[in-house]
């Protein structure tokens, strides 16, 4: 129930930090009594309790009228001006208004504001239409550390990832999704887990002497509570809820902005953002230049720069940049996604509990895009750039096909089990490259961060999904062997079309003698010599119980290869470019072995680490070399400034790995072979990604909308005026030159 408190006729409260005193004075008679016949009221009968500017000129107490003084209040200048945000403009002064041990900057407008206590406002601020806005004196803002006799359990978590909140991080001003990446994957090192949350808690003196900040030129009207909150400065915020324990950062080039009906407990919304149209987010950190408006829910997650969410729910994910989720029934619920994605509506991806606890959870590398009305089961895991089709997948998936196309089970199949689901590794190389060339310059585009805290990866062909790249490309020699030794009537049912059969039963009666490797080199070597083969392998791998048909896997194999030696050449251009080199020689090959070797890379936050390198930073921190996470992302920094070195090592060692042979032993022929599946790719980008394009203007069904090519022209643009077909035609020819030029003295 409610506490009556009488009130004393003195200042109750001392001002707690002197410095505020700084060119201030107490109230002249005069000006007393002028703010009392404008009706204004101080807790002090004597007005001792406020302080306002010593310099002349720059305190009219006029511009203060029906408004009421507790506790302590210092004034800055308060001049005849008005103050202007878009088409609200508002005589600057206190009117209608209650103010208790509140600090405010020059020129600064208070407009019914019923309730504002324990603030530093700093200078032109518009405060206009706020019912409460106040601070206690233990606020984090959103932060998840402790103050002084604070218990643990007052902490506050964000549960990314999963449902039980086993993967849980602390929220912190600074956080990026590598920082909350690290934290929620590598949960069995304990002493790691202990050193975030100091590197956490780096900096807090626990001190219950925590006061609210609206920094200069921020904007807030017509909103109902603000409690506990930092506000940037220029942020714009209008018609919001509740806006409580939360750190809004913004700046002059990064201006967020919060809009109507929106509620915001216990987070940090990045520099750049907008929340607007009856958002809710509860136990979030948002990135730079993110969306979150039209209903949109996102409850205990991380959301990355430059992603946009409206509509739906988001709860328990840690999601990387460059994420777009869009539609009024779709759902994401205990997940981590790497970033390029795009959830289609109605995508019902969630938990569904399998297990005895709410445990299970989602894993998607970049570029994951399920189709309309896709719903998984957990747990599940998909490679990069991993498309799946619409439908109703009923059992846990483990699909380790990078650019691959996933389809249903097909009842009707007559090659495996009817409820196996369908995979074609490659796809997006054999039938989408127009997408998967457009990822590259669409997102760079889409980055509009005004500082780049953290290097975001944005080409579609970088180390982690060339390691997937790799692995595909084994396990599709693996399965080959195991149908080179199946029955020749299962090994008929299985082939769609061999334009060389012959070829086919030489090499099954080679397979029936070879084991180990043996085999595996026979399978490699049919994939190379029958590349136009149709015929369909079976995963046990990839769909728990069921599997998964592997279609067109000849193919697939071929464009893997083809993509695998693209980024090598792309790696190896762009480190010579860096070294001042045209071409390479044997002696550049040398000189590029000496640079340590990493195999294993990690999408840490959209950031390409090397693995090692993350083992690295964890022992600092273990060992408090690293104590802060500002020193963290200086980490990060270090490892992009040598990403160019680090691909070319991986780039000769991919060569290596396909060839089967050190480098060093490479011959005029083998360069020259890979410079022209290099050409090959690169030619096969520009001219699918035009044919693609065309078909937009050719296709009928896409013509009858309209009632002739001028007026589909003008809704569409021209096809020749596409910015990006110009700017990859540009880039091609350029490409093709450079790889000229680095193997010329080579072939």
């Amino acid at each position: 129930m409610p506490t009556v408190t009488l009130l004393s006729s003195q200042v109750s409260e001392s001002i707690p930090d002197k410095a505020l005193l700084k060119d201030k004075r107490h109230l002249t008679a005069k000006e007393v009594y002028v703010l009392i016949q404008n009706r204004n009221v101080s807790s002090d009968p004597d007005w001792q309790n406020v302080w306002v500017s010593a310099k002349p000129g720059e305190f009219y107490p006029e511009q203060i009228i029906q408004s009421e003084f507790s506790g302590w209040v210092v004034l800055g200048s308060i001049r005849p001006a008005t103050l202007k945000f878009h088409d609200l403009e508002l005589k600057t002064g206190i009117y209608r208004s209650f103010l208790k041990n509140v600090a405010t900057g020059d020129d600064c407008v208070m407009h019914n504001v019923s309730y504002l206590e324990n603030y530093r406002i700093a200078n032109r601020v518009l405060l206009f239409n706020i019912q409460e806005m106040s601070c206690t004196n233990h606020s984090k803002f959103g932060e998840g550390i402790l103050k002084e006799g604070e218990a643990e359990k007052n902490r506050i978590w964000i549960g990314v990832g999963n449902e039980n909140n086993e993967r849980g991080v602390l929220p912190f001003t600074d956080m990026i999704p590598a920082d909350a990446f690290l934290w929620s994957r590598y949960r069995e090192d304990k002493a790691l887990m202990k050193g975030f949350v100091d590197l956490t808690e780096y900096g807090n003196d626990k001190k219950c002497n925590t006061y609210g900040i609206v920094e200069d030129d921020a904007v807030i009207k017509n909103c109902t509570l603000l409690k506990d909150a930092k506000i940037g400065r220029n942020a714009y915020i209008k018609g919001a809820f509740k806006l409580k324990n939360i750190t809004v950062l913004s700046s002059e080039d990064e201006p967020s902005q919060i809009g109507e009906g929106v509620e915001l407990v216990n987070g940090i919304m990045g520099y750049g953002s907008h929340v607007f149209y009856q958002a809710v987010a509860v136990r979030f950190v948002i990135g730079r230049n993110c969306q979150l408006k039209y209903g949109a829910r996102l409850l205990n997650s991380v959301l990355g720069d430059n992603s946009t969410v409206s509509c739906c729910e988001l709860l328990n994910n840690l999601i990387f940049p460059f994420h777009e989720q869009h539609h009024n029934s779709s759902f994401l619920i205990a997940s981590t996604v790497m970033g390029q994605s795009n959830i289609a509506s109605a995508a019902t991806i969630g938990s569904n509990h399998n297990s005895r606890s709410p445990d299970g959870e989602m894993v998607a590398g970049r570029g994951f895009w399920p189709g309309l009305c896709s719903d998984f089961k957990y747990d599940s895991y998909f490679a990069s750039f991993v498309l799946a089709a619409k439908g109703s997948y009923q059992n846990e998936l483990n699909i380790t096909y990078p650019f691959c196309l996933l389809t249903p089970p097909d009842t009707d199949s007559n090659y495996g089990h009817p409820c196996a689901v369908h995979i074609m590794p490659g796809y997006w190389f054999l039938y989408n490259m127009y997408a998967v060339v457009r990822n590259k310059y669409k997102f760079a585009s889409r980055d509009k961060r005004f500082v780049k805290v953290q290097t975001i990866e944005t080409n579609p062909f970088a180390p982690d999904t060339i390691q997937e790249v790799l692995k595909a490309i084994h396990r599709l020699i693996e399965l080959t062997s195991r149908y080179l030794k199946l029955p020749a009537d299962q090994s008929k049912k299985m082939t769609l079309s061999n334009p060389d059969p012959q070829l086919l039963e030489e090499y099954r009666a080679k397979a029936y003698l070879k084991t180990g490797d043996e085999l595996l080199q026979l399978a490699k070597d049919y994939l190379h010599q029958n590349q136009e083969a149709k015929f369909v392998l079976t995963d046990d791998r990839c769909q728990k119980k069921y599997g998964a048909l592997i279609f067109k896997p000849a193919q697939g194999y071929k464009e893997y290869r083809r993509i695998a030696k693209y980024f090598a050449a792309d790696s190896l251009i762009e480190w010579a470019k860096g070294m001042g080199v045209e071409s390479l020689t044997r002696e550049h090959i040398e000189r590029i072995l000496e640079i340590p070797l990493y195999t294993k890379w990690v999408n840490a936050g959209g950031q390409v680490i090397p693995e090692e390198k993350v083992f690295e930073l964890f022992a600092r921190i273990k060992e408090g070399k690293i104590v802060c996470w500002q020193q963290v992302h200086e980490f990060y920094n270090e490892c992009q400034a040598h990403y160019v070195e680090y691909k070319a090592r991986y780039a000769i060692h991919i060569l290596s790995y396909l060839y089967s042979i050190p480098v060093s032993e490479f011959t005029p022929a083998i360069f020259r072979n890979i410079m022209n599946d290099v050409a090959y790719v690169s030619l096969n980008m520009l001219e699918s990604s035009i044919t693609s394009r065309d078909k937009d203007y050719t296709d009928f069904f896409r013509t009858i909308t309209f009632r002739n090519r001028d007026e589909m022209e003008a809704v569409v643009g021209k096809l020749n005026e596409s910015g990006f077909l110009k700017e990859l035609k540009a880039s091609t020819e350029q490409f093709d030159s450079d790889l000229e030029r680095l193997f010329r003295l080579l072939c």
